[in-house]
């Protein structure tokens, strides 16, 4: 099997892992998240993965496991980065199912734990760039969202891909209102073109182990060369659609998020740069290093055709 590799990260640029499993939350309500608090930070027990080397990877070094573990942006938890990690214990990723519907000939309401057994599980390490300018190097396990989105037959009236979080706030205290509360559930979406490129993951797992609640059990995107923002969590459904749906973020900010969300240095953040990025988990007697941020995270070889003739600084 052909293993491609892309620009990589340098060592000190690797997040190390409790980082990255604690940084999610921003403009969820915080009524709740005090009580919340009492659940304490117990986390369910991580099963291993039968996963296998995927073709897509990187010689960069990985973020620590610590740090991808409690660095993390999940709303749906609370406030601060660490917030996921804290609150997450009380949900309940299992049982679980994924629907399917839309412009497709079979609509599909899939188990989880079925659609795992019955399907190749893909370890494949991607840069991940945070929109808040910072990044990590993670090692996920999924599976490639076109072999899933195949299995509904997509009509030729699809043209994008919507995609729908789950609505729980007796389990995600950050779902429970507040000035200026996101309008929940979380919804992202892509271009059909986007969702079935070879790079686009549903992870089930990282670091071979199931995905842990705070970074967005049981299953989440991963589009290694957007803004973070766009890996939408603990996915419930799916629908191809003739036209471009809405987003969380396009819709609560449309100055500052756009719909498309390619990581690119030359189009700052209306708040602040994107030219370079902190590499989490490289922390020094310095602090953490900085690096330069790279055009569609580094993959322009495997994208940049996806966006021929766009103005990428409109279509941001």
């Amino acid at each position: 099997m052909t293993r491609y590799l892309y620009p990589a990260p340098s060592p000190t640029e690797i997040t190390p892992r409790d980082i990255y499993f604690g940084r999610r939350a921003f403009l969820a309500g915080a009524v709740g998240l005090a009580a919340a608090g009492q659940a304490g930070t117990r986390q369910a027990s991580a099963a291993t993965l039968d996963a296998r080397p995927g073709p897509f990877g990187t010689s960069e070094p990985l973020t620590p496991r610590e740090d991808v573990t409690h660095y993390n942006n999940f709303y749906e938890f609370g406030l601060d980065k660490g917030d996921p990690a804290r609150l997450s214990d009380s949900f309940r990723p299992r049982p679980w199912t994924l629907r399917i519907d839309g412009a497709v000939a079979r609509p599909l309401t899939i188990d989880l734990d079925t659609l795992m057994k019955d399907h190749a599980i893909e370890s494949r390490v991607y840069r991940m760039r945070c929109v808040e300018a910072w990044s990590m190097v993670i090692p996920w396990d999924g599976i490639p969202l076109a072999d899933i989105l195949r299995l509904a037959d997509i009509q030729s009236s699809a043209k994008y891909v919507a995609f729908r979080s789950v609505l729980r706030p007796e389990e995600m205290p950050g779902q429970r209102g507040g000035a200026g509360s996101i309008d929940w559930p979380y919804v992202e979406g892509l271009r059909l073109d986007e969702a079935m490129h070879p790079l686009t993951l549903l992870a089930v797992g990282l670091y071979g182990e199931t995905l842990p609640n705070q970074n967005g059990a049981p299953l989440r995107l991963v589009v290694p060369w957007k803004y973070g923002f766009k890996g939408i969590k603990s996915i419930t459904r799916i629908s191809l659609v003739e036209r471009m749906p809405p987003t969380t973020w396009n819709r609560l900010a449309p100055d500052e998020y756009g719909f498309y969300a390619n990581v690119n240095p030359g189009v700052d953040h209306p708040r602040w740069s994107q030219a370079s990025e902190r590499v989490i988990g490289s922390g020094g007697f310095f602090g953490e290093r900085r690096q330069d941020t790279r055009m569609f995270n580094g993959y322009g070889e495997q994208v940049a055709q996806l966006y021929q003739g766009m103005d990428l600084r409109r279509n941001y």
